[in-house]
């Protein structure tokens, strides 16, 4: 089934991301404590070829990928387009502790 690519204006992306956020820092305050570090990973070559079961899944970490964006922070120079998957891993997690 072929259909055009999903179009995502970055700015409406920023804004939606802003409110959930206001939303998490309303309810649990400035930090966010998650509880579980290791969770399961699909590789992203896999991850959406969706007629096909992922033959790997392998085990990520938040603390690493929360080190990443702390690296990140420390070197904004540094960025590149990964960042947005470890920040994905993070903001994954928040949102599944903080289900509201």
């Amino acid at each position: 089934m072929d259909r055009e690519p999903l179009q995502i204006p970055l700015d409406r992306l920023r804004r939606a991301f802003e409110l959930a956020l206001r939303h998490i820092e309303a309810s649990t305050g400035r930090t966010v404590a998650l509880e579980r570090d290791y969770f399961w990973s699909v590789p992203g070559d896999e991850l959406y070829d969706v007629p096909n079961e992922p033959r790997t899944i392998t085990i990520g970490q938040l603390s690493e990928s929360w080190q990443h964006l702390e690296g990140l922070l420390a070197d904004p120079d540094r960025a590149v387009g990964h960042h947005l998957v470890w920040l994905s891993d993070v903001l994954r997690a928040i949102g599944q502790e903080n289900v509201r």
